[in-house]
């Protein structure tokens, strides 16, 4: 395994140089190692690493939350508004009904397959977006209308309405029937996590306060407590959010202890460094590229289409807004990529055996080769004309 480890933090790196030497985001290199070492091409990496791998990525979805939390205001939350919320929710839907619509046309499925398909699709990827909106609060572009903010609170919450939607529908095609009170239990499990979670920064506010100790050893503590944030919610019979407990955590510390948030957002910031590289590479060793090839353009017609109804949906979320047409626009452009979540669960309806299964892992893998560059890019390219800088 520790030659896998290597091979994947080397190449990784190296590709993700030479990615951003022709101005592309480093993921796409790292995302192009993965595939090289993957099962499809070189079959280079351990079958131990690639058993664990799921675990990697979720390792290095809690690091990046956390920092995120870190960075968060809770006032400039507060000032983003309505728009922040209704981005949680509305572009996810849209996106779904998008796939309702289309794929049962383009690719031949059933209407509760295509919606699988929108479930598995419609989460954006919070380790392309986060990462970025970070970026842009230290330079200040967009931060006096809370537009980063905005992009990232929605980011990191629409995960978890989509999965619950995921949950209901595979169900449906199990035999079951579609639970309202799945969908009733998204909105606790979003209070209940962030709840917990501001909690949790309050205790470790008063404790950091109380007892001092190296930075370094403070970063181990708010890792452990993430760590069990996220196992709780397999424990708890109520639904519970632990990814947005993780990110709740974080912006308690920086609400009640600035400075130590300050200090801790610099660590986390270079634990990213190889935190990408596993996450990205990881997510390329999944993808499988002859299924990709197998479903041609029907596939990828299907997934750009899907896009539209996001943009659709973005635009309603932040119409009535103070947003200018460009920031509306880099609003629709953040919320394009696609990565993490498709990689974790386009394969479980093959998994449990459903007759959609290869083609839902299909149109997951394009979307993936599709959107995360494409997105990543898009952000890139576009804040600097699109958003104005603050001056400090």
């Amino acid at each position: 395994m520790l030659t896998s480890i290597a091979y994947v933090l080397l190449l990784g790196l190296g590709l993700g140089a030479l990615a951003r030497l022709v101005r592309l985001p480093p993921l796409v290199g790292m995302l192009a190692a993965g595939i090289l070492l993957g099962p499809c091409v070189l079959n280079l990496l351990s079958p131990d690493l690639l058993n664990i791998s799921a675990d990697l990525r979720q390792l290095a979805l809690i690091i990046i939350l956390a920092r995120a939390g870190l960075s968060l205001e809770l006032d400039d939350l507060r000032r983003a508004g309505r728009p922040a919320v209704l981005m949680c929710f509305v572009p996810a839907s849209f996106e779904v009904l998008g796939m309702v619509v289309l794929a049962p046309r383009l690719l031949g499925v059933s209407l509760l397959d295509a919606a699988i398909m929108g479930a598995v699709v419609g989460a954006v990827s919070p380790a392309v977006i986060v990462p970025r909106m970070l970026k842009l609060m230290s330079e200040g572009y967009g931060t006096d209308k809370g537009i980063p903010q905005m992009i990232l609170a929605g980011a990191s919450v629409d995960d978890v309405f989509v999965i619950v939607l995921f949950t209901s529908f595979t169900s449906m095609a199990q035999g079951g029937s579609f639970s309202p009170a799945a969908l009733a239990g998204v909105p606790v499990s979003i209070v209940l996590g962030a709840a917990l979670g501001l909690v949790v920064g309050l205790l470790l506010a008063r404790f950091f306060e109380g007892l001092h100790m190296r930075d370094s050893v403070k970063v181990v503590i708010l890792l452990a407590l993430a760590f069990l944030l996220v196992a709780l919610e397999d424990v708890i019979p109520v639904p519970f959010s632990g990814l947005l407990a993780v990110l709740g955590m974080g912006l308690g510390l920086r609400r009640w202890r600035p400075v130590v948030a300050d200090r801790l957002t610099a660590k986390f910031g270079k634990l990213w460094v190889w935190a990408e590289v596993m996450l990205f590479v990881l997510v390329g060793a999944e993808v499988d590229l002859s299924y990709a090839a197998a479903a041609g353009l029907a596939a990828v017609a299907t997934v750009l289409g899907v896009l539209c109804f996001r943009a659709l949906g973005v635009l309603l979320c932040v119409a009535g807004s103070r947003l200018t047409k460009k920031e509306r626009l880099f609003a629709v452009l953040a919320y394009l990529p696609k990565a993490t979540v498709q990689a974790a669960i386009g394969g479980v309806p093959l998994a449990m055996g459903l007759s959609c299964g290869q083609v839902v892992l299909t149109v997951a893998v394009i979307a993936i080769l599709v959107t995360a560059p494409l997105g990543a890019l898009a952000i890139d390219a576009s804040y600097k004309k699109l958003l104005e800088r603050t001056e400090e």
